[in-house]
C-alpha cells in the first residue's frame, strides 16, 4: 500500500473515529447477544445473571481500522421486576481511543400472562483521547497533527424500553440524551453528538423440536448521519449449535456461527465481508463473543422452572438456551 493511500484510509478512519462521538455504542454484528449493552431496559429481563466479553477487529490489513472489547454483565434482581446491569467498551480507530463506562436499571412490569414491558434507565461516562504521535501521516506538517492531544470527559445518559413475551421481543433506546457539541480550535469546527435512536426487534419460530429460528433486525438512526439496517437470520440446532447471516444495508454481509459448550457458556463468531468500496483494500471483520450464565439450571429442574413462571404471569425465559 503506497503513503498517499495510506494517508487517505487513515483520513477516512478519523473521520469515522469523529462520526463515533455521535454514538455511544461501536458497531456489532452480533447484535442480538448484545441488548444489554444498548438497551438498558434488557437487563431485567434475562433468566439468569449473564457476563459477556467481545472482541470486534474491524476492517482487516487497513491502517488505523477500529478494535473494540467489550465486557457487560445483565443481572436480574430476586423480585424478578427490576435488574442491574454494567458495560465497559474500549474502543480504537487510528491515534484515538475512546473508553465507555455505565451502569443500567430497568423496571418491568406484567402487560399479560405470557408478556412483559420493561423501561430502563443508564448512566455513566466516555473518555475520549486523541493522540496525533501514534499516527501515520503522509505530511506531518499539517496544523492538526502539530496541535495537543486531546482528552476530554462526556457524560451518558440513557433510556430505553424493551418489551418481550415467550418468543418475541421489541426494543427503542437511546444511548445518550446528553447531545453536547465537541469544539475543536483548530479545525473551528463543531462535531455534533446527535441523539441517537436504536430500534431492535426478534421472532423465535419453532420448526421441529430440534430447530428454531430466529429472524431479527437492528436500525440505528441519527439525524446527521445514514440510516444504518442490520438483518439477520439465525438457526438453532439441538439448542446447541448456531447458524446464521446477516446484511448491512451497502456495508457488508456477514456469516454467523455459534455453540452452546455448556448449560452455562456460550461462543460465538462473525466474520464479515464488506460490500462497499473498502471491500477492495480488507479481508474484511472478525468478532467473537464468550458468554457466561450464572446460575441457570438445566434438565428437568430448567423446565420446572420455566412451568413455574408461567403459572406465575410471566413468560417462559425462552428455552436453554435462551435465543434472545
Amino acid at each position: 500500500m503506497n503513503g498517499f493511500l495510506k494517508y487517505k484510509i487513515i483520513i477516512i478512519a478519523l473521520l469515522c473515529g469523529a462520526s463515533a462521538l455521535a454514538q455511544r455504542e461501536p458497531q456489532y454484528t452480533q447484535y442480538m447477544y448484545n441488548i444489554g449493552s444498548f438497551n438498558p431496559a434488557y437487563v431485567g429481563s434475562v433468566e439468569s445473571t449473564e457476563f459477556s466479553a467481545l472482541y470486534r477487529a474491524q476492517w482487516i490489513d487497513i491502517p488505523g481500522a477500529p478494535k473494540t472489547l467489550r465486557f457487560g454483565a445483565n443481572v436480574p434482581l430476586s423480585n424478578e421486576k427490576m435488574g442491574i446491569g454494567f458495560n465497559v467498551v474500549s474502543d480504537q480507530i487510528g491515534p484515538s481511543s475512546q473508553t465507555y463506562i455505565d451502569v443500567s436499571y430497568s423496571y418491568q412490569v406484567n402487560l399479560s400472562s405470557d408478556s412483559w414491558l420493561s423501561f430502563g434507565l443508564d448512566a455513566g461516562g466516555s473518555f475520549l483521547n486523541l493522540n496525533y504521535s501514534d499516527g501515520n501521516f503522509e505530511n506531518p506538517s499539517e496544523p492538526i497533527i502539530g496541535g495537543d492531544n486531546l482528552n476530554q470527559f462526556y457524560p451518558i445518559l440513557g433510556g430505553g424500553l424493551f418489551m418481550y413475551g415467550e418468543n418475541w421481543y421489541t426494543g427503542l433506546s437511546t444511548p445518550n440524551f446528553l447531545t453536547l457539541g465537541i469544539y475543536d480550535e483548530e479545525l473551528e469546527s463543531v462535531i455534533d453528538n446527535d441523539l441517537q435512536v436504536d430500534f431492535i426487534a426478534g421472532y423465535v419460530f419453532d420448526i421441529s423440536d430440534n430447530t428454531k429460528f430466529k429472524p431479527a433486525a437492528l436500525i440505528n438512526y441519527i439525524p446527521q448521519g445514514p440510516l444504518t439496517v442490520n438483518l439477520s437470520a439465525n438457526f438453532l440446532f439441538l439448542d446447541a449449535f448456531t447458524l446464521g447471516a446477516s446484511y448491512r444495508f451497502d456495508n457488508a454481509v456477514s456469516g454467523l456461527a455459534g455453540f452452546q459448550i455448556s448449560n452455562t457458556l456460550f461462543l460465538g463468531y462473525s466474520y464479515d465481508y464488506n460490500t462497499n468500496g473498502l471491500g477492495d483494500y480488507t479481508n474484511g471483520s472478525h468478532e467473537a463473543i464468550l458468554k457466561f450464565y450464572l446460575g441457570r439450571e438445566g434438565g428437568n429442574r430448567n423446565k420446572n422452572k420455566q412451568k413455574n413462571n408461567k403459572l406465575k404471569g410471566k413468560p417462559k425465559q425462552v428455552d436453554s438456551p435462551r435465543f434472545f
